[in-house]
């Protein structure tokens, strides 16, 4: 049977086809994609390709979760608010390249699971908060960058209002799983600068109150 390790590394060769940063390779090579999806198998678990994770939700494609934590720009002194913690498995890489994370999950299942699997990978640099993504965690604003792992149909003014001067945004936007843009947004000198990333699909970001 074909180890974990072998197979991490097998997927991260496939990611490295898309992301250059050398820093975001270690860091998906360093962290167990298993953990987070323990109702699927190895060989799941390391396809490049999303899965269920239940609630409605998936867990992002691994070229997609390299492709974002590449546009962050991150060198390790960054404070990130993650909206949609999901599996946990993008804050896990995130940790490992910016100093905290701040990561908000609308619901409380999944939040708690995730809390779990980042116990369980050693993540002592990220706090799981249950809210509403559209509000952002303004208590703990402003941030260096923000990275939304669902998609709103537009971009939400409370997260632009959390971004720190010379910060990053990095959110796909669109209606549904169709059409989505992912979009990278740079705050310089009090106003945005907007880079066209290339098309996604993500599942939509949804509001408090679900269950």
């Amino acid at each position: 049977m074909t180890s974990d390790s072998v197979l991490r590394a097998t997927l991260v060769d496939i990611v490295a086809r898309e992301v250059r940063s050398a820093r975001v390779l270690d860091a998906m090579r360093a962290v167990p994609r298993h953990v987070f999806v323990p109702e699927h198998s190895l060989a799941e678990a390391y396809a490049d390709h999303p899965l269920p994770i239940g609630y409605d939700a998936t867990i992002s494609q691994p070229t997609v979760v390299g492709m974002m934590s590449e546009a962050l720009e991150l060198d390790g002194t960054e404070r990130v608010l993650e909206i949609g913690t999901g599996s946990g498995y993008q804050a896990a890489v995130l940790s490992l390249l910016a100093r905290h994370v701040d990561t908000i999950e609308v619901v409380p299942g999944l939040a708690d699971r995730a809390r779990r699997a980042l116990a369980a990978v050693g993540c002592t640099n990220v706090d799981v908060h249950v809210g509403d993504g559209w509000a952002g965690l303004p208590s703990h604003a402003p941030y260096d960058r923000i990275v939304v792992t669902a998609a709103p149909d537009h971009l939400p003014e409370a997260l632009v209002a959390q971004l720190a001067e010379g910060g990053l945004l990095v959110v796909p936007v669109g209606p549904q799983t169709r059409d989505q843009r992912l979009e990278r947004y740079r705050r310089r000198d009090g106003r945005l600068e907007c880079d066209d990333l290339g098309a996604v699909r993500f599942v939509p970001m949804v509001r408090t109150g679900y269950r």
